[in-house]
């Protein structure tokens, strides 16, 4: 069977059903309502009998092939409709693969985890995706050629070389890459990047962060927002350190701020020129990011890794063949066992139901595909403490495929780091400190804590685990940003989010260690 017409057909002919009778049985199927589907075989069984004679065990079968089929069938318009539109595209990505994946992610602006996939499909497809840039970006996902004269030279050929019976041939892309979309930024606001390149446009490419808070309204130049562009790259162009530009942020914020007052005084410059740009604000000091903090707040904001990917520091490893990669674990039948390297995407803290022992569900993602592995208590007691996102981590682990899902059961789960040969940063030497949090647990709360945190910089990561109120914990790394001093008077500040009044066993002792 091809069209559901073919499964009304059937009904009619064999079970007797009038034409409309057996719209009501497609509409069942297609729908899957199960309790309408077995008045319907009882329906059917009895009409194959009646009209033709069909033995019950017969007429069961056929049923079921209609049932099957009427579950992902379509009618012949809509055939015919969805035909068509996969032709489309198929042209459209095999002769235009920039433009068509540039609009494919644009379309999937808000979906991050639908990004990341989009993105591993367009370096399969040897696609480079470009950073973001203030002064290249549009608001959504754009191609871009290498130069002016590339694409001058592309549309001559084009225009050239038509095709014997009047049309042109598909223009190809050879020195395309797609650079990535401003509003598709967490944290940034699509309204506030559209007036960003309307001002761009307007006057020219943004020449400093500086010029950049100056030339934009004060009220859209905000903090998280400069905080978001400079994290994933967007200010790069500079050819400054990204820990310096976001050190800096305050100072560039309170020039603006400070020649904006001024021209709404009236106030102008020695020379009489209201216009003149403010003066760039002194460099700062600072220890530039790590490799791994620029990918982490990549990630973080852009949904996958631009400047490189936590994996290349273990290429020797992954190029050994001890490890699989995660998308050729399809391959493997049920139950068969594995070894796989990542880096842990998501970690969610549980406990079983019976007894209460701690288990974790992770996402563990590699440059191919990402994956669900359950790490059940046995193993959790051991790895906990590597648990951490960002982490690049070994697995050896049994597919688990009883749903036709990709997931799997941890087996051993051990990081890839001093032992491997590559060196540990001295945040990760440093066991976290974990605050806990009640269910109830308000914002005001939580701005009382990150204030306590911004107020007491240091080395040691902290952990947030939010208590759902169901047994659930959902493990939170608080980020570079906000690494404490392991003083005892942070401890102490903090001693109300380290005891068990937050759901949480006592930790204080253990948080001095």
């Amino acid at each position: 069977m091809i069209y559901q017409e073919q499964v009304m057909a059937a009904a009619s002919k064999l079970a007797g059903y009038s034409l409309g009778q057996a719209d009501l049985l497609r509409r069942a199927m297609g729908k899957k309502d199960r309790e309408k589907m077995a008045k319907e075989r009882a329906v059917f069984i009895k009409g194959c009998a009646e009209t033709n004679k069909i033995a019950e065990k017969k007429a069961n079968t056929i049923f079921d092939l209609l049932e099957k089929f009427a579950g992902y069938g379509f009618n012949k318009s809509h055939s015919a409709a969805y035909g068509l539109i996969s032709y489309q595209t198929a042209y459209l990505k095999a002769n235009y693969p920039v433009e068509f994946m540039a609009g494919l992610l644009s379309n999937e602006i808000n979906n991050t985890d639908k990004i990341s996939v989009l993105v591993g499909e367009c370096k399969r497809m040897g696609i480079t995706i470009l950073p973001p840039d203030v002064n290249r970006s549009g608001l959504k996902f754009s191609p871009e050629i290498s130069s002016a004269a590339a694409v001058c030279e592309r549309r001559m050929l084009h225009r050239d070389h038509a095709a014997d019976d009047g049309r042109r041939p598909p223009l190809q892309d050879e020195a395309g890459a797609i650079r990535f979309g401003l509003a598709a930024i967490k944290h940034v606001g699509a309204g506030a990047m559209e007036m960003a390149i309307r001002e761009r446009e307007r006057g020219g490419e943004f020449g400093s962060l500086e010029d950049f808070c100056r030339r934009l309204d004060p009220r859209i130049a905000n903090r998280k927002m400069l905080e978001s562009l400079i994290k994933s790259g967007a200010f790069d162009f500079l050819s400054r350190e990204r820990a310096e530009l976001f050190a800096c942020i305050d100072d560039a914020l309170g020039a603006a701020s400070a020649a904006h007052r001024d021209r709404a005084a009236g106030q102008v410059s020695l020379f009489g020129d209201a216009h003149d740009e403010i003066a760039p604000v002194r460099q700062r000091s600072v220890t530039p990011w790590s490799d791994r903090e620029k990918m982490l707040y990549e990630k973080e904001l852009l949904g996958f890794y631009v400047s490189g990917h936590p994996l290349d520091a273990h290429a020797h490893l992954l190029a050994s063949g001890n490890y699989r990669t995660i998308s050729s674990l399809n391959e493997l039948s049920d139950r068969a066992t594995f070894r796989i390297a990542g880096v842990i995407a998501q970690v969610e803290k549980k406990f079983t139901k019976k007894d209460g022992k701690a288990f974790a569900v992770v996402w563990v993602e590699d440059l191919t595909a990402s994956l669900e592995l359950v790490i059940w208590n046995d193993v959790y007691a051991v790895c906990a403490e590597k648990l951490v996102a960002g982490t690049v981590v070994g697995v050896r682990g049994m597919l688990d495929l009883r749903d036709e899902a990709l997931r799997a059961v941890a087996q051993s789960v051990c990081a890839l780091s001093a032992g491997n040969g590559v060196p540990l940063r001295v945040s990760e030497e440093i066991a976290p400190l974990e605050l806990h949090f009640a269910p109830e647990t308000s914002s005001d709360e939580l701005r009382e804590v990150r204030a306590i945190l911004a107020g007491c910089r240091g080395s040691r990561p902290v952990h947030l685990l939010f208590h759902t109120g169901d047994g659930n914990v959902v493990r939170v790394n608080a980020g570079m940003n906000f690494c404490i001093s392991p003083a005892a008077e942070v401890r102490e500040k903090l001693r109300r989010w380290l005891s068990s009044e937050n759901g949480a066993p006592e930790l204080v002792a253990s948080a001095a260690a």
